[in-house]
């Protein structure tokens, strides 16, 4: 599996983020995204999750599930944690396999994976940064995408944690996956890095 970016330009707002960018990533592989704020790391990312249309240039994916498209093969995991704050742990992360329409998995072992085994029966409002920022992680390990697309990952964890997150990222890649990481932190584990935007 090998995942191809070639001119990519991206425009928001009527203002040019960026243009010309190349970049690849293969299984196995992690491609730490680099640069200031405001030069279009995140952007990138969700350019890849198809959330943002690419003005030019192209971006694909070889070697994938043929009849999928590749936002249907990537999980994108924003800086801010998707949850519900009224619902439990363990029901934030059965809506998120509902609708990735993911097949059948024991939440016990996603939660405990990340050392939220304990609270699968609280209400989300209830748990620390860090704790929501693992039950967004959960998800990544409910229902099994080939592509992470990570933005700013580490945020909120404490080193436990990132401790964690280093072996599910190593995990992934074991099995074959790719990770695309805007980042301003080391991640813990090898990469090749983009740099987006000026030397900040």
């Amino acid at each position: 599996m090998r995942l191809l970016g070639r001119g990519v330009r991206c425009v928001r707002g009527g203002r040019e983020v960026f243009s010309g960018l190349d970049f690849e990533a293969s299984a196995g592989e992690v491609l730490a995204v680099t640069g200031p704020n405001g030069s279009g790391k995140t952007s990138l990312l969700r350019l890849i999750a198809g959330l943002l249309t690419i003005s030019s240039g192209s971006i694909d994916l070889a070697g994938g599930e043929a009849e999928l498209t590749l936002p249907e093969q990537a999980h994108y995991l924003g800086h801010r944690d998707a949850l519900k704050p009224a619902l439990s742990v363990l029901e934030n992360l059965a809506f998120w396999r509902d609708f990735l329409e993911g097949e059948a998995f024991d939440a016990g072992t996603s939660l405990a994976a990340v050392g939220l085994g304990h609270a699968a029966h609280l209400p989300a409002a209830y748990l620390s940064a860090g704790q929501r920022r693992r039950l967004s992680l959960a998800r990544l390990l409910a229902v099994r995408r080939p592509i992470w697309l990570l933005d700013e990952p580490a945020n909120a964890l404490d080193a436990a944690g990132q401790g964690l997150f280093v072996e599910l990222m190593s995990d992934h890649l074991t099995r074959g996956g790719l990770i695309i990481a805007a980042t301003h932190a080391p991640l813990g584990l090898a990469a090749r890095e983009l740099r987006i935007g000026g030397t900040a």
